[in-house]
């Protein structure tokens, strides 16, 4: 019921600019009487003024704010030539100069957006701006800028680029934000993720000795970047708590462009499993051994590459089961192939349907040794990749922000590895696609079309503001 003290506590309550309400009514009886006689119409300016003023702060805050989509495609350009090659390719693999001139780029730029920015002791950028509630958990957004040798100029670059855009365009509008806002690039994801899985702890000593793509060893690259490899424990931030974990990425398939969706919301990165194949048969010359006596290791070999693929299509599902690098031996036009190395890899979101394919796989090994007179050995791989699924909270408010922003979407899982899939074992984790072009990526021909590009950085800034609102 409204009465004359509640009235009265209301006004005195509103913010500016609502102060020149009729508070003058409050000073004398006549005034009050007044007030009374006409509270019904004044009851109504009040419910609208409020109206009014919540309408505008949503507005402001979620409605009409946009990431500066000509702004981020320059940069993208901008970044894309540190390592350009002729081919129209960039050539930024972790540790070359290119990437150390690349990220005398890219932090130039985070601090020139406001972002306190450090490099920890194994290489990764961290830029920071601090939220209004201190020691509140921060929002984390961020990916890579390496590449792989003539890889594209959008796998990474846009989550790191587009990051730094939400916060500046936060920053521009004069947004309040609760929580912290961070943003990180992480060191060599492409030779193995080193960045992030130190922040996870999840990075061994052994790591820091092997060799990486441009030459040096991962120490030696750590410290060609700024990092202390003899430090790199504390680049650990296990036991630290975070609100959340975001990444844009391209999606690196061809499922958002094939079926015209603007968007993929991330149910998950796949887990991955690697074994090392060997068949061993008996080199011989070729023209004098006859057919029926041979042991062709590489015959057993396609025995074995097309098997994997009839066992791997088999089931229902988004499972992927190949057979990468294969080695012949002894590798000469007149000698029967007396050895054959290869490598057979399978991803699932669940880890029990890969251990169900490599049984089978198994089980089909007998038969081809048998026929080929040859012998099969099969060797795990370490490390291996866990399943990450993305958190349900986060990917909610992800589909909330789209929907909003009147975006389609496609949940789909992430075929390809990512420093997410690390992150998650720190924070509630999200990952958003936009569509690759023809699926294609870790190539020249990578593209991702400006309007794609714009649409992810946005659902970015509206999934990071409504995450520090308290979406969940």
């Amino acid at each position: 019921m409204i009465n004359e003290d509640n009235f009265r506590n209301f006004f005195t309550a509103l913010p500016e600019p609502f102060f020149f309400l009729p508070r003058f009514f409050y000073n004398t009886r006549k005034r009050a009487r007044l007030m009374r006689k006409n509270i019904k119409v004044l009851s109504l300016i009040a419910i609208l003024s409020a109206a009014v003023a919540a309408a505008a702060f949503q507005s402001k805050s979620t409605d009409l704010l946009r990431t500066n989509a000509g702004r981020l495609e320059e940069r993208l350009q901008e970044l894309s030539r540190f390592g350009k090659n002729a081919q129209g390719g960039v050539d930024r693999t972790a540790f070359s100069d290119a990437d150390i001139q690349a990220r005398a780029f890219v932090i130039s730029l985070m601090r020139s957006v406001g972002l306190e920015t450090h490099i920890d002791a194994v290489g990764n950028i961290i830029g920071r701006t601090n939220g209004a509630i201190p020691n509140s958990p921060p929002i984390l957004m961020g990916s890579h800028i390496d590449t792989v040798p003539n890889g594209g100029m959008y796998d990474g670059a846009l989550g790191v680029l587009a990051a730094i855009e939400c916060v500046q365009v936060i920053k521009e509008n004069a947004i309040s934000h609760r929580s912290p806002l961070e943003v990180i690039v992480f060191s060599d994801e492409e030779g193995g993720s080193v960045g992030s899985k130190a922040m996870a702890g999840d990075l061994t000593a052994a790591v820091l000795d092997s060799s990486t793509l441009g030459g040096k060893t991962v120490r030696e690259g750590i410290k060609a970047i700024g990092g202390d490899p003899d430090l790199w424990k504390r680049a650990t931030r296990v036991g630290e708590k975070f609100k959340t974990y975001l990444e844009l990425h391209i999606e690196q398939g061809g499922r958002l462009a094939a079926k015209g969706v603007q968007i993929g919301i991330v149910e998950g990165i796949v887990a991955i499993r690697r074994w090392n194949v060997v068949i061993n048969g008996e080199s011989n010359h070729a023209g004098t051994t006859p057919m029926e006596g041979r042991k062709d290791a590489l015959l057993a070999a396609s025995h074995f590459v097309v098997m994997v693929n009839k066992v791997v299509t088999s089931l229902s599902g988004e499972q992927v089961g190949t057979v990468g690098r294969f080695q012949v031996e002894p590798g000469a036009p007149n000698v029967i192939p007396g050895r054959v190395s290869l490598t057979l890899e399978l991803r699932d979101m669940a880890e029990s349907k890969i251990n169900l394919l490599f049984g089978r796989i198994m089980g089909e090994v007998k038969p081809i040794e048998q026929m080929t007179g040859t012998a099969i050995s099969v060797a795990p791989i370490q490390p291996f990749s866990n399943a990450a699924p993305t958190d349900k909270n986060v990917s909610r408010c992800i589909d909330e922000a789209a929907k909003e922003l009147t975006l389609t979407t496609l949940w789909l899982p992430s075929g390809a590895g990512h420093d997410a899939q690390n992150m998650a074992r720190l924070a509630p984790m999200g990952m958003i696609f936009i569509p690759s072009q023809g699926g294609i990526s870790h190539s020249p021909k990578e593209l991702s079309k400006p309007e794609d590009i714009a649409n992810g950085a946005n659902l970015l800034l509206q999934a990071v503001l409504r995450i520090d609102r308290g979406c969940f």
